[in-house]
């Protein structure tokens, strides 16, 4: 991770509108975000979960796995990616451990939440909590251990302690140092505008936008006017994968061939053209002048 990659992130929290970072889950997702243009991505927990283990966001994944995406995306795409660290994978030596490794492999920013371990997503029930302190030293060693990593610290007191408690976690979590504020799962734009009234001044704020979750889904537009700073749609392109990928094996199964998709996908040629293939083949040819391009027809085999 480099400090360019980190000012990039810093840079998107003052700018005239919010930063906006779609939710990515591996190499060709945050590839696909990139050539669209975002000039971030968030690497979301649910959506690894989701689609490297098939299970929900239950607190399964573990440190290395997370590690394992953040290197390989990194390694593809120059965006900042903003990462997913749940608790910080236990206390707050493991906070430590966690950032250290993290921003080793790339993350310009990491999240990190005051749930028990393990923890569950933002907004489903029975979630438990830290102890305010007890999250407070966690922020705490994750600044005393990163090099140059933003430091997001998020709270999902609303759904536990109430929406006040939540807002007294944040003034606590800010006044600790954290780079930017994150209260997870406010149930109304009123509960919204006045987190933002009460909050703004002390951090940069950031909102999460789940499809069918509890905080209204609203654009990153609107949620700048009410004074949020970065705007995460972490899940929502796992949750239309998965809307196309049950159309399409259905396609699939009812006709035994891909013909009737063709008009929405993209053929061999096309998807080599989007991960760089002849460039990275090019590059070869440096070192192995034999290297040939894919051509015209290449071989999927």
């Amino acid at each position: 991770m480099t400090k360019t990659s980190s000012a990039a992130f810093k840079a998107l929290l003052s700018g005239p509108t919010p930063g906006l970072a779609p939710g990515c889950y591996d190499a060709l997702s945050a590839t696909l975000i990139e050539q669209a243009g975002f000039s971030a991505a968030f690497l979301s927990g649910a959506a690894i979960a989701y689609t490297q283990i098939g299970r929900g966001d239950i607190g399964l994944v573990t440190a290395s796995e997370v590690a394992d995406q953040i290197a390989a995306i990194c390694d593809r795409v120059s965006i900042p990616l903003l990462v997913d660290a749940d608790t910080g994978f236990g206390n707050a030596l493991n906070v430590q451990r966690t950032v250290k490794m993290f921003e080793r492999m790339g993350a310009a920013a990491l999240q990190l939440e005051d749930q028990v371990m393990p923890k569950r997503c933002g907004h489903l029930a029975g979630k438990t909590l830290v102890s305010t302190a007890e999250m407070v030293g966690k922020i705490k060693a994750a600044l005393d251990s990163r090099h140059d990593a933003l430091i997001v610290a998020r709270t999902d007191a609303v759904a536990v302690e109430g929406f006040d408690r939540s807002l007294e976690r944040a003034h606590a979590y800010a006044e600790a140092g954290a780079d930017m504020i994150f209260v997870e799962a406010p149930p109304s734009v009123e509960h919204m505008r006045r987190l933002c009234a009460e909050l703004g001044a002390k951090a940069p704020l950031m909102a999460n936008m789940v499809e069918g979750g509890t905080t209204p889904v609203m654009s990153a537009a609107e949620l700048g006017e009410i004074g949020y700073n970065f705007v995460i749609f972490p899940g929502a392109f796992v949750r239309a994968l998965v809307f196309m990928g049950r159309e399409f094996f259905a396609s699939l199964k009812e006709h035994g061939t891909t013909q009737p998709y063709w008009g929405r996908m993209v053929d061999l040629k096309g998807i080599n053209q989007l991960v760089g293939a002849d460039e990275m083949l090019a590059a070869g040819r440096a070192y192995d002048p034999s290297i040939q391009s894919w051509g015209v027809e290449p071989s999927e085999a």
